[in-house]
C-alpha cells in the first residue's frame, strides 16, 4: 500500500501524509508561516458570497430576538 501524499499549498513540494509529517498539508514550518502570513495581511481570503434576492426575503422573515417569546429562548427546567 502507497503512502497518500499532499502538494504543499505554499511550493507544491509533495509531502506524504503520514503523522511523521509534522508541518503536514505543508512541507515545512517556513511554508506553514509563509501561507499564515498571506491569511493575515489578506492577500488570501475566502471570497463572499453576493446576496441574491432569495436570501434578503429569508432575513427579513427570520423573527428578532424581541418577537420571541421568553419562554421559546429560556425554556423552565422540571423540577
Amino acid at each position: 500500500m502507497t503512502t497518500p501524499s499532499v502538494a504543499c499549498p505554499t511550493c507544491g513540494k509533495s509531502v506524504p501524509w503520514t503523522p511523521e509529517s509534522t508541518w503536514r498539508p505543508f512541507c515545512s514550518q517556513r511554508c506553514r508561516f509563509i501561507d499564515l502570513g498571506e491569511w493575515l495581511d489578506e492577500s488570501r481570503r475566502i471570497p463572499e458570497v453576493a446576496a441574491t434576492a432569495d436570501s434578503d426575503v429569508l432575513v427579513e422573515q427570520a423573527p428578532q430576538d424581541w418577537e420571541v417569546e421568553s419562554s421559546e429562548r429560556y425554556p423552565r427546567r422540571p423540577n
